[in-house]
């Protein structure tokens, strides 16, 4: 079950999203799989802005075991993060959150939907190309795009090559033109 993201959740993100970064270690980025999860004022920004959902597996406990953060970059619904507990990887429940998170672009009339990732992490690029999502050259990113990927270098992240990716959602009548 997808739902929105509670206060009473947000603990839980921090532990998903150290539970994720472990599986960087098997790819020699030790540091990413280090890396601090988001901060509670952070995830209580996106949870308070209606812009974090969670997915739950057993409706008995209602336990978050994935989530997702959206921010709105140069007029398109930007994912800032996505995390699947390990334990529960290979459900689905990303696809689940990235449509969930879609239907909410659209509704807001965002026609597209952005993200920036590891090139070549198998869960990562290769899987959101899979998604619908295709690599955006450097030049053609807007200013807000090019503000995160300038941030990520500065925080040591294109250690490994990193990209920025884009899908066309589904009704976005820019597309069909």
């Amino acid at each position: 079950m997808i739902r929105r993201a509670e206060p009473r959740d947000l603990q839980r993100l921090q532990d998903i999203e150290r539970a994720a970064g472990a599986a960087f270690r098997d790819l020699d980025m030790g540091s990413i799989a280090d890396d601090d999860p988001p901060a509670l004022v952070d995830l209580e920004m996106y949870q308070a802005r209606g812009r974090a959902w969670v997915a739950t597996v057993d409706a008995g406990d209602d336990v978050a075991v994935a989530y997702l953060l959206i921010d709105v970059i140069d007029e398109a619904a930007h994912i800032e993060q996505v995390s699947v507990d390990p334990a529960f990887a290979r459900r689905g429940l990303g696809r689940q959150l990235i449509d969930t998170a879609a239907s909410w672009a659209v509704q807001q009339g965002l026609g597209t939907m952005t993200l920036t990732t590891f090139a070549e992490v198998p869960w990562n690029a290769p899987y959101y190309a899979r998604l619908g999502f295709s690599v955006v050259p450097e030049g053609d990113l807007g200013p807000g795009l090019l503000a995160v990927r300038r941030h990520e270098r500065e925080l040591g992240l294109d250690a490994w090559p990193r990209v920025s990716m884009a899908w066309r959602l589904p009704g976005d009548d820019a597309a069909d033109t």
